[in-house]
């Protein structure tokens, strides 16, 4: 058995997992957890890239909410205007999450990112999720807590679906 068809096996059966999952527990985000998925094999499908999948995309989560926190919070849009501000402070943030890449736990910049953009398609795709209120709570309705947890779910279905796909390889070689 090829390694592609191994990994097309293993990822479209733990896909169907995830998926199951996400929509019974009815709060994750099965796009954030397919995301981190995809982060895993592009940061090296191995035990390294799982930590470097959770911590990467967690610090991207941390980072997009702590600007959607500066956002809504600081008076800056009254002076320059709502969309002017947000752009600005958008702008600041990434220069911030790009420049810890020196630190050895955020170097991967993609992950990082994956982490960001998730975060801000639940904040700007989720009607009312851009608030104060829910920015600050201690529920799934705070991007700080739901992204990562789906991420995270997403880094431990990409791992075991790694492990799964080089275990059908095993068999299959020994069958032969």
């Amino acid at each position: 058995m090829s390694e592609l068809t191994s990994l097309a096996i293993s990822v479209a059966l733990l896909g169907g997992v995830c998926t199951w999952f996400t929509l019974s527990v009815g709060v994750l985000l099965i796009w954030a957890a397919f995301a981190a998925w995809a982060c895993f094999f592009h940061s090296g499908g191995d035990v390294r890239a799982l930590r470097t999948t959770i911590v990467s995309n967690c610090f991207g989560v941390f980072t997009t909410w702590l600007t959607a926190v500066v956002i809504v919070s600081v008076p800056g849009a009254t002076v320059l205007g709502e969309t002017i501000w947000a752009s600005v402070v958008v702008c600041i943030s990434i220069a911030c999450y790009i420049s810890a890449a020196r630190v050895g736990l955020f170097s991967s910049i993609p992950a990082v990112t994956y982490g960001y953009a998730c975060t801000f398609a639940f904040l700007l795709q989720t009607p009312g999720k851009f608030s104060t209120e829910n920015l600050t709570s201690l529920s799934f309705s705070n991007a700080l807590i739901i992204v990562p947890a789906s991420m995270v779910v997403g880094a431990v279905f990409a791992f075991a679906s790694a492990r799964f796909a080089a275990r059908l390889q095993r068999r299959a070689a020994l069958a032969s």
